[in-house]
C-alpha cells in the first residue's frame, strides 16, 4: 500500500513539474524563450561517434549498444538523478545532442535503431519529469552525411530521419524542442581523397536554406503536437554574420510564431585571440547580440545560442584584465544575451562545469553566478 502512495505522490510530482512549465499549452517562440532562462548542454554523451572522414559508414563501438556510445567520449550513465541536480543548480533548459547514426544499419533506408532510440527517449523524459525545456537535434551526423552527398540527398536523408525523430516524439509535451542540426549547414564535402572542400559561399546558403526548410516540413507534417511545436533552425556554420545575413532564409511554416534561429559562441573569435574581458571584447558582444536583434528578435523570432562558453580559461583572457575571474565574465556573456531576448546554452561534457557525479556545479563561483542570474529571471 505504501508504494502505491509513494507512486501516486512521484507521478504527481513530475506532472505539477512539467505542467509548471505550461507543457500543454502551444507558447509562441518569444513566450518559450523567456521560460528557457539558461540552459546546459549534455555534452559529449548521446552525440559521441568515433565516426571520420575515412569511414564510408559510421563506425561501430564496442558491443554496439546504447551505453557504448553514450559513454564513450568519457561520460558517465545518464541517470534521473544527474538530471534533476541540473534543475536544482538553476538550470530551465537541457540540450541534448544526439547523433542518431549509431547503431544505425548500412542499408539506404535511414532507419533508426530501436534500442538506441529508446535509450534517447529515456533521457528525454528524465529531463521533462525535472520540469526542464528539453532540446533534441542531429548532432555530428548532419556532418557526417553533408560531407558525402548532394544537397538533394541530404534533403531526402534528413527528412526520412526528421519523420522518424517527429513520429516518435510528436505526443510529447511542448516542453520538448526540436533543433535541426548542429553546425555543419554549409559545410564542404569530401574529394576523392577524402579531403573536405568548402562549398562556394551562395551554394552553401542554398543548402542552409533547402535542408532546414526540410526540417520543418518533415517535422509539421507529422501532426500531433509537431503542429505547432517551437521548433530551432540552424544558422548557416552557426556562425552570426553568416546567419545575420540576408542570404539565410527562415523556413515558411505552417504555425505562426514557432521558429527561434541558433546561432553558437557569440565571442568566438575573440576567445581564441586571447582577448576575453577586455573593452574590445564587451563591444564586439554588444555588435554581435545587435545584429542577431536587427535580423531575428525585433521579428519575434528568439535566437536560441546552442552553445556558449562555461569557462574562460585564465590565458584567454585579454592582457589588459586584472581580474581574470571566468565566472564574472561568463555571468557578463549570459546576462547580455537573456537581457536581448537570446535563450543561452552553457556548452558542458562530463566533470566539467557541472559535476555528474555529485550532481551540483563543481565551481561555488559559478553556482552564485547562475544563482544569481536564475533570481533575476524569476523577478523579472
Amino acid at each position: 500500500m505504501l508504494k502505491k502512495i509513494f507512486a501516486y505522490i512521484f507521478s504527481f510530482a513530475i506532472l505539477f513539474s512539467v505542467s509548471a512549465c505550461n507543457s500543454d499549452v502551444s507558447l509562441s517562440a518569444k513566450e518559450t524563450a523567456k521560460k528557457m532562462g539558461v540552459g546546459i548542454n549534455l555534452g559529449n554523451t548521446m552525440e559521441s561517434t568515433y565516426s571520420s572522414n575515412k569511414n564510408d559508414w559510421v563506425a561501430v563501438v564496442g558491443n554496439n549498444t546504447p551505453t557504448d556510445y553514450e559513454t564513450c567520449w568519457g561520460a558517465v550513465k545518464t541517470t534521473q538523478e544527474i538530471i534533476d541536480g541540473i534543475k536544482s543548480e538553476g538550470f530551465d533548459t537541457i540540450r541534448v545532442p544526439v547523433f542518431w547514426g549509431n547503431m544505425m544499419q548500412d542499408d539506404g533506408t535511414y532507419t533508426i535503431n530501436s534500442e538506441y532510440a529508446a535509450r534517447v527517449k529515456e533521457i528525454v523524459n528524465y529531463c521533462q519529469n525535472a520540469g526542464l525545456y528539453t532540446v533534441i537535434n542531429i548532432h555530428h551526423f548532419d556532418e557526417f552525411i553533408i560531407r558525402r552527398h548532394s544537397t538533394e540527398e541530404c534533403k531526402e536523408i534528413f527528412t526520412l530521419i526528421w519523420t522518424q525523430i517527429a513520429e516518435y516524439f510528436k505526443d510529447y509535451p511542448y516542453t520538448l524542442l526540436f533543433e535541426g542540426y548542429n553546425e555543419y549547414l554549409g559545410g564542404g564535402r569530401l574529394n576523392e581523397k577524402r579531403e573536405v572542400v568548402d562549398l562556394p559561399l551562395e551554394e552553401g546558403y542554398e543548402m542552409t536554406n533547402i535542408l532546414n526548410q526540410a526540417f520543418v516540413d518533415a517535422v509539421r507534417v507529422t501532426g500531433g503536437k509537431n503542429s505547432d511545436r517551437v521548433l530551432i533552425v540552424s544558422g548557416y556554420w552557426t556562425s552570426v554574420d553568416h546567419t545575420a545575413a540576408p542570404e539565410f532564409i527562415v523556413p515558411a511554416d505552417t504555425a505562426d510564431d514557432r521558429l527561434m534561429v541558433s546561432v553558437h559562441y557569440v565571442d568566438n573569435a575573440f576567445y581564441w585571440m586571447n582577448k576575453i574581458g577586455g573593452e574590445e571584447w564587451s563591444e564586439y558582444v554588444d555588435k554581435q547580440i545587435d545584429l542577431l536583434s536587427k535580423a531575428f528578435v525585433e521579428k519575434n523570432i528568439p535566437v536560441f545560442v546552442g552553445e556558449t562558453a562555461a569557462r574562460y580559461p585564465e590565458a584567454n583572457f585579454d592582457s589588459s584584465v586584472s581580474d581574470k575571474n571566468s565566472a564574472k565574465y561568463v555571468g557578463i556573456m549570459l546576462n547580455k544575451l537573456i537581457d536581448s531576448g537570446c535563450v543561452p546554452v552553457i556548452w558542458d561534457v562530463n566533470d566539467n562545469f557541472y559535476s555528474r557525479t555529485e550532481y551540483r556545479i563543481k565551481s561555488n563561483e559559478d553556482r552564485s553566478m547562475i544563482s544569481e542570474i536564475q533570481q533575476k529571471l524569476h523577478n523579472s
